[in-house]
Formats: structure tokens, sequence, C-alpha cells
């Protein structure tokens, strides 16, 4: 579970406003912050599987996320992609 100043700092990138927390860009951020806090705590505890059960279903809500930017605005998900590294 993310803090609010690490959401804040997930969001200060690639939100649209100020105050923006539903947007699948901001959406897509907080999602990629769980996701990499979430990632760590598996490494250390690896028969922790029920974190595994929520990793996978964060991965699976940020790749339906970058499908609906993707469909939508292609520029906007290029830029998403390439502030917050991650592959196509």
């Amino acid at each position: 579970m993310l803090s609010k100043n690490q959401k804040q700092r997930a969001l200060k990138d690639v939100r649209r406003h100020d105050g923006d927390t539903g947007s699948p860009q901001a959406q897509i951020g907080i999602l990629t912050k769980q996701i990499s806090a979430l990632a760590t705590h598996l490494r250390k505890n690896a028969k922790d599987f029920h974190s595994r059960r929520g990793l996978l279903q964060m991965v699976a809500d940020r790749r339906k996320q970058l499908r609906y930017l993707e469909r939508k605005d292609k520029k906007e998900y290029d830029s998403i992609i390439k502030k917050l590294g991650l592959k196509k």
C-alpha cells in the first residue's frame, strides 16, 4: 500500500491537471508505483502467494488501462510509456 506522499510523487509527472486521480494516465502512474513496491516485497517474501495474486491483478489492470489509452490517444500513450519507462 502506498502512502499519500508516494502517491503524490507518482502522480506528479503523469497527471493531466492538479487534483487528477481518475484519468487513465494517473491510474497507470499509481499502478506502476504499486507494482514496483509489491515486486520488491515479493523478492524478499517469495512464498507470499496472496500478494502475488494481487500483483498479477494490478499488472492486468495496468495493461487494460494502457490498451484503452492507446486506442483513445496514441500520442499520450507514447508519452506515458516514455515517462514511466515501460516497454511496448
